[in-house]
């Protein structure tokens, strides 16, 4: 009987010491799958979707280019409002954890007929035109006519807004200031010249002079 219970012992320690030695199962491979890396177009999409989502975003039609290994990517085009910007930017970023993300969006308002022009539109517009050291008259017209020759002003490279000031009295334009070149000066004159609602331009702009601050 002790022979039997040592034998049996033996046998068990034997096969506990081969259970130990034995190589461990491999893994279900449905939990070990390697993660599959998100591609460049992948990446754009994900960040096209959450812009999408807004339909101001949508309307846009922002350009993406993405890197996706290094989890980068950018984004350019224009917007009508610096909020708008802001949404865009925060909601790129929710497309991928980390995301570093570069900011090419230009704010662009989008320009007010005149029927849609308000008494508080000329009321800012007067405000900020007396800030730059030019004269506005009271009327809708000229606070309109301002508005929109400052801003193809400053979308025109070959006028610099900042080195020209406006003033608008009774639908006549006078720009005053210096610029660098002749071709400047003659562009900022056709830039008024041709604004929707100008009777006539007074270009007494000079070239070479030291140029006013900006603004």
């Amino acid at each position: 009987m002790r022979k039997l219970f040592w034998a049996s012992f033996v046998v068990m320690a034997f096969g506990l010491i081969l259970t130990a030695c034995a190589p461990a199962e491999p893994s279900d491979p449905m939990n070990n799958k390697p993660t599959t890396k998100m591609t460049d177009s992948e990446l754009e999409n994900k960040i096209k979707a959450k812009l999408d989502s807004d339909a101001q975003l949508k309307a846009a039609r922002l350009s993406i280019s993405a890197n996706a290994d290094k989890n980068e990517a950018t984004i350019s085009g224009s917007v009508g409002a610096q909020a708008l910007r802001t949404r865009a930017v925060n909601l790129a970023r929710e497309a991928s954890p980390g995301l570093i993300l570069t900011d090419k969006i230009d704010v662009t308002p989008r320009e007010l007929t005149r029927e849609e022009y308000t008494e508080e539109n000329a009321r800012e517009e007067r405000e900020k035109a007396r800030g730059a050291g030019e004269n506005v008259g009271d009327s809708l017209d000229d606070a309109w006519i301002h508005t929109k020759i400052v801003a193809k002003l400053v979308t025109n490279a070959g006028a610099p807004e900042r080195k020209i000031n406006v003033d608008v009295v009774n639908n006549v334009v006078t720009l005053r200031g210096a610029v660098d070149t002749a071709e400047q000066k003659t562009e900022a004159g056709r830039v008024a010249k041709e604004t929707e609602g100008v009777k006539r331009v007074v270009n007494q702009l000079k070239v070479g002079a030291a140029s006013r601050p900006a603004r």
